[in-house]
């Protein structure tokens, strides 16, 4: 698993906005905060913030949380860059609100990206977001749903695995995958949180294993602990019998699905998500008019297409919709 080294990272470039012929052109600086670079997917955010930035010639000062439990460290990190003379803001929130404080007053254009900010706090505070752009985290769910559906058309019985309790992304994810398998033989059994962690799922696979020990298959809201239910599964000699959906699509999770340890993951594309950021940024710094919510591309990943999702790792490898370059492309 790649780990960056650093909690703050920065990335320069330079765009240069249209100027007056002999006038010396203005960079536009983008403050971007994300979640904690200790997990993979924040790690493939952060390095398509830095490869767009670098492609449109753009200047982004880059902070991330220490983890995604610091709460208040990210808050203190983006209410730094608030005070600063950014044009744009690109914010990952750690949760719903942890961020509405630390954004109040900002009078720039912000980018909410992944995880969204609850909008009756942000209205409450007087913050105005002008676009999201995360994955329809219900559609993933039930994708996954109708994908261990078709895996398991015998029947049996699902565990969910989540992760921080009251995480709005976990719960979609779960209740999307809870409509996924509506109409099939399943049976969801049991709905636990594991706090996004590996080690935290595995121990709660263990345990629903001895309470439910016909249990069919796991649902986990992200792959990182998917894998700690495979290796929970891999312990008790079940690998064979159980199945695993994760979600996220990571280097180490499509390896488990060519090995066969994970069933399925359904994919997302963190760095398409921050390079479609940096393109909103760069079209709100030029006074575009953006849509209000952009879905992020998705893909079901199993052995039989995991080889061509590995060949085209970290981007989709089937076409998806980017209104924001079309904006851009018409401002030029």
């Amino acid at each position: 698993m790649k780990v960056w080294p650093l909690a703050i990272a920065a990335v320069s470039a330079t765009l240069f906005a249209p100027a007056a012929a002999g006038a010396k052109p203005a960079p536009v600086r983008m403050g971007v905060v994300l979640k904690g670079l200790d997990n993979p997917f924040f790690v493939a955010m952060y390095e398509g913030v830095r490869a767009e930035s670098g492609r449109r010639r753009a200047h982004a000062s880059v902070r991330a949380a220490t983890s995604n439990a610091d709460l208040d460290g990210q808050a203190a990190l983006a209410r730094a860059l608030v005070a600063g003379r950014e044009d744009c803001f690109v914010v990952n929130p750690i949760s719903a609100t942890n961020l509405v404080a630390a954004l109040r007053g900002a009078n720039r254009p912000i980018v909410n990206v992944d995880s969204p900010i609850d909008a009756s706090a942000a209205k409450r505070a007087g913050v105005r977001i002008r676009t999201y752009i995360g994955t329809n985290d219900f559609a993933a769910g039930r994708a996954a749903g109708a994908k261990m559906a078709s895996l398991l058309q015998r029947g049996g019985t699902v565990a969910l695995i989540g992760g921080f309790a009251g995480n709005v992304n976990s719960r979609l994810r779960m209740s999307g995958f809870e409509r996924g398998v509506r109409g099939s033989r399943l049976r969801v059994v049991a709905r636990v949180d594991a706090d996004y962690d590996r080690t935290t799922a595995e121990a709660a696979a263990e345990r629903l294993l001895h309470s439910h020990p016909q249990l069919s298959g796991f649902f986990a809201v992200n792959d990182e602990m998917a894998l700690g239910v495979a290796d929970a599964v891999r312990s008790a000699g079940k690998t064979a019998a159980v199945r695993i959906i994760g979600m996220d699509g990571i280097p180490e999770a499509l390896d488990a699905v060519r090995a066969g340890s994970i069933s399925a993951t359904v994919s997302q594309y963190p760095y398409v998500m921050g390079e479609m950021a940096v393109e909103a940024c760069l079209a709100a710094a030029r006074r575009a008019r953006l849509p209000a919510r952009v879905d992020a591309p998705v893909t079901v990943v199993t052995r039989a297409n995991v080889a061509r999702a590995s060949a085209h790792f970290p981007r989709p490898f089937r076409s998806y919709s980017d209104p924001f370059e079309r904006i851009l492309a018409g401002r030029r």
